[in-house]
């Protein structure tokens, strides 16, 4: 029954995560007129304030002097951070400039950018059905560039980024607030000298737009922090295939957006390049299910077989009763042969 409820529960934090980063795209041009330089060093800067008051609130601090004495760590870290920044600043950037579509097609095409990273980098093994998946998303590339005249670029940068960051991640191996904070105080100078320069040069929105605006700069720490609390309490409690599925929550609420929220156009080349990649997702997606279930199958066979040798080798109740009986009646008859052996003792002396 417990497990039920976990299950459940982190089902609703999952959709809760995804589905905040899947709206995202409605936040970031409430922060007009700041562009998306000021927006992200914004972000860094309420982000460590709000991961240290999380921290705060649970007392977990615990991971800090282990990772202060890792240089190699904290060099990941600096590295991570700097490559999320760089898609925060993109991602902020292409919503604001009227491609929320552009840019949900990055974070579609993700996972399968993180699959070809695996293989150039890792020199993982692909399935045949993962290659197929790919050469389709190669396809859609193909077909996305000649309807715009271009490469996607943005979505290309959104996400390669996204899979870089993700393979840092796998090897600094922190927990999602842990890692915010961790990322964030590398990021937070840097930002916070840039507001401050912003300020000294009267180029600052912040201040300048009246309460409301501010409050919605500082915003940008929850609405960076809430995501990442929900998907760790998620991760805990839901298989990781049943995460797989809901990462795809975020990219179609942001297309969805940019259809018809934003309005955006789709010509028909770009619904092909779309139904492209939605294709590889499909094969993908039903790879990854068939190979866990094979998985988890073989799994089961495998503790069955355990079991059920174990089962055989062990005698049973009647036999071991037996056996045991026939043991101890061996070694009574052998302690009478060594008594009838044994001489009889010498009749004592009489006292002189």
């Amino acid at each position: 029954m417990k497990a039920d409820s976990d299950q459940r529960s982190g089902l609703l934090y999952g959709i809760g995560a995804y589905g905040m980063w899947g709206l995202v795209p409605l936040f970031w041009p409430l922060l007009d007129p700041a562009g998306a330089t000021e927006i992200l060093a914004h972000r860094m800067v309420w982000s460590l304030g709000v991961v240290v008051i999380w921290l705060l609130a649970l007392r977990h601090w615990g991971w800090v002097p282990g990772l202060i004495r890792e240089p190699r760590k904290l060099g990941l870290i600096t590295v991570a951070a700097v490559t999320i920044s760089l898609n925060w600043g993109f991602y902020i950037w292409a919503v604001n400039s009227g491609r929320v579509v552009e840019a949900s097609l990055g974070y579609f095409i993700n996972p399968l950018v993180t699959i070809a990273m695996g293989v150039l980098l890792l020199k993982e093994r692909l399935r045949p059905a993962q290659w197929t998946a790919v050469l389709i998303a190669f396809g859609a590339v193909l077909v996305l560039a000649v309807g715009y005249g271009q490469p996607p670029w943005i979505s290309l940068v959104l996400a390669f980024s996204f899979a870089t960051y993700g393979l840092i991640k796998k090897k600094i191996n922190l927990g999602g607030v842990e890692s915010l904070a961790a990322e964030t105080a590398v990021l937070f100078l840097p930002a916070l000298g840039y507001l401050i320069w912003q300020g000294a040069t009267g180029s600052t929105t912040f201040g300048r737009e009246g309460a409301g605006h501010m409050a919605l700069l500082a915003a940008t720490g929850v609405v960076t922090a809430l995501p990442l609390v929900c998907f760790g309490a998620a991760a805990i409690r839901v298989p990781l295939s049943t995460l797989g599925l809901l990462q795809y929550l975020a990219p179609v609420f942001q297309f969805l957006l940019g259809v018809l929220y934003f309005h955006e156009a789709m010509p028909p080349e770009r619904w092909a390049g779309f139904s492209l990649v939605w294709l590889a997702l499909a094969v993908l997606t039903w790879d990854a299910l068939r190979n866990a279930r094979r998985t988890r199958s073989e799994a089961l066979r495998l503790a069955a077989a355990a079991a059920a040798a174990a089962v055989e080798n062990r005698p049973a109740p009647e036999q071991g009763a037996a056996q045991e009986r026939g043991a101890g009646q061996e070694q009574g008859a052998g302690q009478e042969q060594g008594a009838a052996r044994e001489p009889s003792p010498s009749p004592r002396e009489p006292a002189t």
